[in-house]
């Protein structure tokens, strides 16, 4: 089953070029994201970027901390896939999957279902993860990362009150999952898709790629497969937004769980540490397989003729 490709791309533009002209966009987001991130936490703050490893950490700075990483990632992410997609294309939302057609309220149905029972398979995959033996030179790079990263959650996710969830659901859960997904899902998984004609392959090596920058070892394969997962959302559908609801639900089910930690005194490293015995795995994957099949099985009934896209020349 293909995706919906029927647009035509502009004259000079192929599909080669244009995944270039991302990782270029990709580069200059990076340098433009934390030259505007770290102007907004001067703004914001008052304090010297120098102490901004220290400063980010207290409490009254969260917010600021929020912005930050709102700012970035957008600059990092979403402008880049926007700015290849316009290359491209016209209609550059369009060639993103950003299309109302596509799904109904039964798909979104199935996405949260799918999303649930990834749940159980994301954390056995994680206590599978950390059981791959490596050695101590590379574990203490791996753990640095984690603590990298559990250092940045503590910063964003404070949270005091329930307007504090809401601003943290916002920041946290759905703008990542709209910038990630525009990027991996809607350019560089759809350009490989169009450029190879093998899904599967596109949807594996976007997957391994939006693992591999989140710059977390342990956390690697769980992420990949549900990268994988998001792909397929994206890729049976059509529709961008399927994806960005999956990644939507992932992200605010960990900070729904850490709300609740605060809310009960509890340290917010338990919403980190996401491990489940490694059988409940099976159960969890057989019930996703299911899902993909009345999920694919609903998304051929709503797009009954679907167009082969015409690839251009290199």
């Amino acid at each position: 089953m293909d995706m919906l490709y029927d647009i035509e791309p502009k004259a000079g533009m192929t599909y080669s070029r244009t995944l270039l002209a991302m990782f270029g966009f990709l580069l200059m987001g990076m340098v433009v994201g934390s030259l505007a991130s770290g102007g907004i936490w001067t703004l914001m703050t008052g304090r010297s970027l120098l102490t901004l490893p220290r400063d980010m950490l207290d409490p009254h700075f969260s917010h600021a901390v929020r912005i930050m990483q709102l700012v970035s990632t957008g600059f990092l992410f979403f402008l880049p896939a926007l700015g290849a997609a316009r290359l491209l294309h016209s209609r550059p939302f369009h060639f993103l999957g950003f299309v109302g057609k596509g799904y109904d309220w039964q798909m979104v149905g199935l996405v949260v279902l799918v999303m649930a029972a990834c749940l159980p398979l994301v954390g056995a995959l994680s206590e599978l993860n950390r059981l791959i033996p490596v050695p101590a030179s590379y574990g203490q790079v791996f753990q640095q990362w984690e603590d990298s990263y559990l250092q940045q959650m503590k910063a964003m996710a404070r949270m005091n009150d329930f307007l504090d969830y809401l601003s943290c659901l916002l920041i946290m859960a759905f703008t990542p999952a709209l910038f990630e997904e525009s990027f991996f899902r809607g350019s560089m998984q759809n350009l490989l898709h169009r450029m190879t004609r093998k899904p599967w392959l596109s949807i594996v090596i976007t997957s391994l790629l939006f693992s591999a920058i989140h710059f977390s070892y342990y956390g690697f394969i769980p992420r990949t497969v549900l990268g994988i997962i998001l792909g397929l959302l994206f890729y049976y559908s059509g529709s961008l937004w399927m994806a960005i609801l999956g990644h939507f639900l992932n992200n605010a089910v960990v900070v729904t769980y850490i709300y609740w930690l605060i809310l009960q005194g509890r340290p917010i490293e338990e919403a980190i540490e996401d491990s489940q015995p490694i059988w409940l795995g099976l159960p969890a994957a057989a019930a996703i397989v299911g899902l993909f099949a009345l999920y694919r099985r609903r998304a051929a009934r709503l797009q009954p003729a679907r167009a082969a896209d015409e690839v251009p020349s290199d």
